[in-house]
């Protein structure tokens, strides 16, 4: 399973099949933070490039496919560009690689237009062409004074994309067992996809895998941001989204515009310790959802602690003997527990949930399946790379690399942590432990002294980035800089929740400066019935 940090995209096409079940170097001038850098230097290629914008085509499979934007409901069509930048921003006058664009004009005249807001929607890895159109009309509102821009971070999607496998070894790994508690043989066998899997990345994609970090990634936003004619980056960036907000804001502090971090990433945690932290907000998620599927008269158990035992013997029965569903495809205990996940990323979900653990209780699995496929990012026409740009641009930016005796440590903590969620977020502590290239840090580096104040939006029930990591990327932040504001919600992130309170919070602020009192609360309403 692929850390969940978020995927937006996967959201989307979750929210799709869950309905139909039940009936996410600096500028020209730059300063010292960024490395300096003018038109006048040997980067006046990159800085004084053009971008062409031309109505979009579909995504490619990378992207995730589908089917080419439509206009928005005013006829503002969708416009795509190609914007080229260092391979290695350390070697700038070097070789370079195409990253992907997308825009939506704003409506506003001159005279009330702020400038270009940028979006960034986490994974890491997600293809920002494929999700802003998809989640446009959560954005209508900040069209009023902003042109609507994202991209395919580098690779991601149509920018470098990092491809691993082909589509079948690539379906075997998503049905490999991914928690081994039977013995030597099956953490033998877990260990040995994983090398061929990091063998096969660097096989096909070793030209870009050192080159697709979070630093990089930010030289291109403030190149993006040079080339969209802002003097001040505008951004909103969602989990993932939110550390690359954060290391652009250390990079280039005097060039933060109106910047939102929604879903807010512990830059504090090595990855040992953000599993952790994941395992308890995945299991407090799914004790919400228990909860409220008891209260509404549930038919799944009696109690939260009924429901969680009911989806661990699924699992278990599901690693022992995989469900035959159509054709060749077999659902699988890890597949599973990947439907689960992508279920509580939205509350709105979880009657569907509860439909699709019945049904799988009289074994059906086509519902959950199409949920497990979302957030790994399978589609009709194969794969998108979002899994694998995941994998190497976190593996890039981490330097920890774990060892079977170091996951064997933390057993008893994981499982005391979630019952359900536990081995699998322990055993994906390995995900780089073979990886080619090795990581920057154990941490990211978010310090932002001089900065203008960043809007931190911590959900309470966010279970992919617990609300404890808004306060700790405020102060890494530094003083005067983190304004944080809570929900007190379910599912991951806020602004696209549909709360009013955060999302009138939220434009207030980039729309007209407004920044909310520190420590503002923003109250849920409860999900009604069963949807």
């Amino acid at each position: 399973m692929p850390t969940p940090r978020t995927t937006a995209a996967a959201l989307l096409s979750g929210a799709v099949l869950l309905s139909a079940s039940l009936a996410a170097c600096g500028p020209a001038g730059g300063g010292a933070a960024g490395g300096g850098g003018g038109q006048e230097d040997d980067r006046g290629r990159i800085w004084a490039q053009s971008l062409d914008w031309k109505d979009c085509p579909a995504p490619s499979p990378l992207q995730g496919g589908g089917e080419a934007p439509e206009p928005l409901p005013d006829g503002t069509r969708w416009q795509c560009a190609t914007m080229r930048a260092p391979l290695d921003w350390g070697k700038p006058a070097g070789e370079t690689i195409d990253l992907a664009l997308i825009r939506a004009a704003s409506r506003a005249d001159a005279a009330d237009r702020i400038g270009s807001l940028l979006f960034n929607f986490g994974g890491p890895g997600e293809s920002g062409v494929a999700t802003l159109p998809a989640l446009a009309a959560d954005y209508e509102q900040l069209r009023s004074r902003y042109d609507l821009v994202s991209f395919d971070p580098r690779g991601a999607g149509a920018s470098a994309g990092v491809t691993c496998l082909d589509a079948g070894a690539a379906q075997a790994m998503t049905e490999q067992d991914d928690t081994p508690d039977d013995g030597d043989d099956e953490v033998t066998a877990l260990l040995q996809a994983r090398q061929r899997y990091a063998d096969a990345c660097a096989k096909e994609s070793g030209r870009v895998l050192p080159h697709v970090g979070t630093e990089h990634a930010a030289r291109d936003m403030d190149l993006l941001r040079h080339l969209l004619g802002d003097d001040k980056l505008h951004y909103l960036g969602i989990s993932y989204g939110t550390e690359l907000g954060g290391v652009y804001a250390h990079l280039f502090p005097q060039h933060v515009g109106r910047a939102v971090l929604d879903g807010v990433v512990d830059p504090t945690l090595d990855q040992m310790e953000g599993a952790l932290a994941q395992a308890s907000g995945f299991q407090l998620a799914f004790d919400h959802f228990a909860q409220w599927c008891v209260d509404t008269g549930c038919a799944l158990g009696d109690s939260p602690e009924e429901i969680t035992q009911l989806v661990m013997r699924l699992e278990e029965a599901l690693d022992d003997e995989p469900l035959a569903v159509g054709g060749e495809r077999v659902f699988t205990g890890s597949q599973l527990i990947d439907a689960v996940v992508l279920a509580l990323y939205l509350e709105t979900a979880w009657p569907a949930l509860e439909v699709g653990l019945q049904l799988l209780a009289a074994d059906e699995g086509e519902t959950l399946l199409g949920l497990a496929d979302a957030l790994i990012g399978r589609h009709a026409g194969g794969f998108s790379d979002q899994r694998d740009a995941q994998t190497a641009i976190t593996c890039a930016d981490r330097s920890d690399r774990y060892t079977v005796d170091d996951v064997l440590e933390q057993a008893a903590a994981f499982e005391k942590a979630s019952p359900l969620f536990g081995d699998t977020m322990l055993w994906d502590t390995l995900e780089c432990t073979d990886w080619p290239v090795r990581g920057k840090a154990a941490h990211p580096d978010v310090s932002a002294p001089g900065a203008p104040p960043v809007l931190l939006v911590g959900n309470t029930g966010d279970p992919a980035t617990p609300y404890e990591g808004a306060a700790r990327m405020a102060e890494r932040l530094g003083k005067g800089v983190g304004v944080e504001l809570t929900y007190e919600g379910e599912g991951h992130g806020a602004y696209n929740s549909g709360n009013t309170c955060v999302r009138e919070a939220v434009n207030a602020y980039l729309l007209d400066g407004t920044v909310p009192a520190a420590g503002t609360v923003c109250e849920r309403e409860p999900l009604q019935g069963k949807g």
